[in-house]
């Protein structure tokens, strides 16, 4: 499939067809979104856009700048600059009235329906979309806490952390050993770390032709393992050694200090240690008090909390059944959302919410792979309906065709954000 902006733009949500219904003590409806990623920034866009002025969307987000996760492993790589993978906010001032805030969101207030910033302001809303993306759990990985994230990086919230971890690289000594760190099941973005082994194998193969990559795993599998192991025989033989579940990849700790890793028991001297913790949802879901500890339940046909009908929750922060932590879902999601949020506050149609997933992964210049599905919901969650996945043994050119669909994707959903 080849993806252009018409394509990708195509589920839309319709147009009004009633006059907006009015908030309490307010001249129109008021959705707060929090978190302006592939969920929040997309949600915010739709609700505006097609409310045509009927709602006031305000948007919170503490970075001025959004470096997209997705495509992070490319900047990594070197195949992209850090600027490729930026993108401002001001379109969605502009284009759609939205109200931008850049501050952190501290808490809030289920009850009287507001939120607080760290700045001092609150908010009221009629509806609030959380689209939060992951924090770490501590003392997930031995060791490893937040105050050593740059002695050992974890570089899964994109922007400075990935310049960090590249610089790590570029700097290693003739012959090191890079380390990643692998993290446990759910977790942002599946594939994520296989494609980022495979770019930093990418830059060592040319640069750093000795040095050895080392991934300690607790899983006993992963995303496109087949896809990946084939790829790293093919391009990058005797570089990468994957230490998973069985052989003692989950019985891990790390000493940043002396830049030492240990596996079940054995210690090994890293040069760079790229850490990926375990994750849950962003800390204001769980000050929302909407989540279950980890994640924030929502219901699958509108991604409302299964805590209180006025929050949604989008995107990695929630736990919604079948569909991955991803770009593309946390993109497909918020349409849903949006479609629901502004239906419930105008009256308009509410169309059947469709969900679907892509996420490509680069193993090499020009050697794309891809797995996907399509969802629907049911009483108990999103599931998945069908889906595909790239083959072992593809023909070169479809793997280069793979690869642009990656590219033309990326062009379409940083559109459907912020523009």
């Amino acid at each position: 499939m080849t993806w252009n902006r018409r394509k990708f733009l195509g589920a839309a949500t319709g147009a009004l067809s009633a006059p907006a219904v009015l908030a309490e003590g307010s001249g129109k409806p008021r959705v707060v979104v929090v978190g302006g990623g592939a969920g929040g920034g997309t949600v915010a866009r739709y609700i505006a856009k097609d409310s045509d002025g009927a709602i006031d969307v305000t948007l919170i987000e503490p970075s001025q700048v959004y470096f997209s996760c997705f495509f992070s492993n490319l900047y990594i790589g070197g195949l992209k600059s850090i600027d490729e993978i930026g993108h401002t906010y001001g379109a969605l001032a502009a284009n759609y009235g939205i109200n931008v805030i850049h501050d952190w969101a501290v808490a809030v207030d289920r009850v009287d329906k507001n939120v607080t910033l760290a700045g001092g302001q609150v908010l009221p809303y009629d509806k609030l979309i959380l689209s939060p993306g992951i924090d770490f759990i501590e003392g997930s990985v031995p060791g490893w806490d937040l105050s050593v994230q740059t002695k050992m990086p974890h570089a899964y919230e994109a922007g400075s952390q990935s310049q960090l971890l590249r610089a790590q690289i570029e700097n290693m000594p003739e012959g090191g050993v890079y380390a990643m760190v692998a993290p446990p099941n759910p977790y942002r973005c599946p594939p994520g770390p296989y494609e980022r082994i495979s770019m930093v194998a990418h830059v060592l193969k040319a640069t750093n032709p000795t040095a050895k990559i080392v991934i300690a795993d607790p899983k006993p599998k992963f995303s496109k393992m087949a896809l990946f192991e084939d790829g790293w025989a093919t391009h990058y033989p005797g570089l990468i050694d994957w230490i998973g579940e069985d052989f003692g990849g989950g019985d891990v700790s790390v000493d940043p200090d002396q830049m030492m890793l240990t596996i079940d028991g054995e210690e090994m001297a890293v040069d760079v240690c790229n850490v990926i913790p375990a994750m849950k949802a962003g800390r204001i879901a769980e000050l929302a008090g909407v989540t279950d500890g980890r994640w924030a339940p929502v219901n699958s046909a509108d991604m409302s909390s299964k805590t209180d009908p006025d929050v949604y929750v989008l995107g990695d922060a929630c736990q919604q059944g079948d569909m991955p932590k991803s770009g593309f879902s946390a993109n497909s999601q918020a349409k849903v959302c949006a479609n629901a949020v502004r239906g419930s506050l105008t009256g308009s149609r509410i169309f059947p919410p469709r969900y679907a997933n892509t996420c490509w992964s680069l193993i090499a210049v020009n050697d794309g792979v891809k797995v996907g599905a399509t969802y629907e919901a049911t009483e108990e969650k999103i599931a998945r309906v069908d889906g595909f996945v790239s083959q072992v043994g593809e023909d070169a050119n479809l793997r280069k065709t793979t690869y642009e669909e990656s590219e033309n994707w990326y062009a379409a959903i940083t559109a459907d954000m912020f523009h």
